[in-house]
């Protein structure tokens, strides 16, 4: 199956680490792809690791990562790109400085909160960051002794943890197709 041509958006996917954001993108990139869509997931870590290296942990450049995340996004958007974006992005502030500039460059933009449990991402622990700040060795991680301030109207509000990652996905696709995005 060819590529199809049509219309770019940004999905920003926010919530705690290890609140199965990236899990949710991938399987609804594949999904995407499968139909022929042109999509890129822009995952918190590896922007981390590349675009934003020497940033650190404080509101300030948290608030950098999320602006320089959300350009390339709207860039790839503009461009008739999915850009699936997993990134916790902690302020309500950063997440409302890019959807305005999605709205600005009249590119979709949709924010969708997957809202896991605190105590659910600690016992998930991914990447071993709930372990670390409980004995001490990691301060200012998100949720715990970092503030998340949770969307007060997303696109789209998913319980990862009531639902299979498939079930979450197609509650994302379903958002798609309501927008008239896919």
């Amino acid at each position: 199956m060819g590529l199809t041509t049509g219309t770019g958006a940004t999905v920003w996917l926010t919530g705690l680490p290890s609140a199965g954001k990236t899990t949710i993108a991938r399987a609804l990139a594949d999904r995407l792809t499968g139909e022929g869509h042109r999509v890129e997931v822009l995952d918190g870590d590896e922007i981390r690791t590349f675009l934003s290296a020497g940033l650190g942990f404080s509101p300030e450049d948290r608030d950098t990562n999320v602006q320089r995340i959300g350009f390339v996004a709207e860039m790839l958007a503009s461009h008739g790109v999915k850009a699936l974006v997993p990134v916790i992005a902690p302020y309500a502030d950063s997440r409302e400085a890019v959807r305005k500039r999605h709205q600005a460059a009249g590119t979709g933009y949709l924010e969708v909160h997957v809202a896991t449990p605190v105590e659910v991402c600690s016992d998930r622990d991914v990447k071993g960051l709930y372990a670390r700040q409980a004995a001490g060795d990691l301060t200012g991680l998100t949720g715990v002794d970092d503030p998340y301030e949770v969307p007060a109207d997303p696109d789209l509000r998913i319980e990862a943890h009531r639902q299979s990652v498939e079930e979450s996905a197609g509650a994302l696709h379903a958002l798609l197709a309501e927008r008239g995005l896919v």
